[in-house]
Parts: structure tokens; sequence; C-alpha cells
């Protein structure tokens, strides 16, 4: 099926928001959530959305069916094999990930079933990740002679070197506790526990002042590409901006007076 085809006929990618949390769903069950260009396309512009809404304290992605993401759409990318195509498709890919961490909201990934290849590029992508315990993940696509170089960048970030390489040259799944072992997912629940899991996470955050949350995710992931004294003169620089906030100012008053935490006012 073609990307115009499944975007006539399909909504690949959902969303639904339930008090301050967006839960973005991809929405493709038979193909295993594969991403197809239109997938990705879906992903991009409901996260751009989402950015601009502020409304929306948290998001969780999650997957429809019985996996997360098995990563690239295979099939769609043998019927255009030129270096064009490629590039374009690439460069999509990786603009959707930089999408994700330049949101100012927390994005959990809900995981079951597999997330493979850039399926586990998503979920290294993501703030916070939360899984069952059947979930397993692999950068499978060494198996097919592809080395998964753009889900390197994201897993690499996640996890120690030797970890990571190995899984990149492998091609090997990991289940989830080792997943939680390597710092790629937070947690591991049962599968009936997932949902609840996952709100109360979201919930949470959901609680917290969104205009600190925005500063503080921002920071998080310039400071890590920084020299420590950059980073340093970064960190002094926003929790300047901070603590002149509103919501920062009337969160220590009531700390110092022992008083109730006040409603914060968001963005």
């Amino acid at each position: 099926m073609s990307a115009q085809a499944e975007t006539i006929n399909e909504e690949l990618v959902t969303r639904r928001d339930e008090d301050g949390v967006a839960i973005v769903t991809l929405n493709r069950p038979k193909k295993f959530n594969a991403l197809s260009v239109a997938v990705l396309e879906a992903l991009l512009e409901t996260f751009d959305q989402i950015g601009k809404d502020s409304s929306v304290r948290c998001v969780v992605l999650a997957g429809d069916g019985k996996a997360f993401c098995a990563g690239h759409d295979l099939k769609e990318m043998r019927e255009d094999t030129t270096r064009e195509a490629m590039q374009a498709l690439f460069a999509k890919c990786s603009e959707v990930m930089l999408k994700i961490t330049s949101i100012p909201q927390p994005v959990i990934a809900r995981i079951h079933g597999i997330a493979t290849a850039a399926g586990c590029q998503l979920v290294a992508t993501c703030d916070l990740a939360v899984a069952v315990e059947e979930a397993r993940f692999a950068t499978s696509g060494i198996n097919v002679g592809l080395f998964c170089s753009t889900p390197m960048v994201a897993v690499t970030r996640n996890m120690p070197t030797k970890q990571a390489f190995e899984m990149l040259v492998t091609g090997d799944f990991i289940d989830a506790a080792t997943a939680l072992q390597y710092g790629l997912i937070n947690k591991v629940v049962p599968a009936d526990q997932l949902d609840e899991a996952v709100m109360e996470m979201a919930t949470k955050i959901a609680s917290k002042p969104a205009v600190s949350i925005a500063l503080g995710k921002q920071l998080f992931y310039k400071q890590l590409e920084a020299a420590k004294a950059v980073a340093y003169d970064m960190a002094a620089e926003t929790m300047t901006c901070n603590i002149l906030t509103e919501d920062a100012q009337a969160g220590i008053d009531a700390f110092i007076a022992k008083q109730p935490m006040p409603k914060w006012k968001g963005c």
C-alpha cells in the first residue's frame, strides 16, 4: 500500500487527551506499527501540534496491536531504492526523533511486544519508558544486512557503549529486565499493570509546574552534548530563568511558610 493510500484509508496515528496527558498511538497494528513515510509524517504533525498545546503537560506514546513498533517499513523501502528516497526517509525519521526531544512536554514510551530497529530508536528517544515483562528490544537491521545507524544515535545515548554495540552488531533481542539493567527503559511491570504504571508516571509529571518542566527538559538535552563548564553556564542561566517564574516564587514561599504547594500557573 502506498503512503498516499494509507493516508486516505487509515488514521495512522491517533491522539486522545486525558487530564493534561496526550496519549499518542501508532495505529498500524497489522504491520506491527512499522514506520512508513506516512506514519512518520503523521507522528511529526501530531508532536508538532502537542508541542504548541499548553493544555498538554505530558505525552504517552503507545502502539496498537501486538507490537510497540517493528521499525521501518522494509517493503515500502524496496519500492523506491533511489538515494534521494532513502535520504528523505531517514531525514524524516530523524526529524521525528528530534521533535520528540524538543517539545516542552516529557514523552513516555508505553511498550508491549517488540520494539525493533527504528522502534527501539523510538524507545530510546522518548524521555521515559515503561515496558511489560514480555517486551523485547533489538537493533536487528544487521540481520538483513543493514546496520542500524540512525537507531544507534539514540541507543548509544541511553546504554553503556559495549552493550549497545553488541546489540547493533548481533541483532539479538534483549528482554525487558535486561533493557532496564542497561538503562534503555525506566520500569518493567506485569502486562495487566502497564496502563496504570504509565498513567501514574504521566499524571505525576502533569501535576508539576509546566514551565519548570519545559525549561528543565530543554536544558537536559543541551547540557548532555556540552563540555562540563559550558553545561554549568547553561544550567545557571536556566536556574535563573526558572526561579524568576511566578510558579517557582510561589512554591518557594509556600515551602518556607510550611504551607501546601500552590496551584501551578503553567505556561
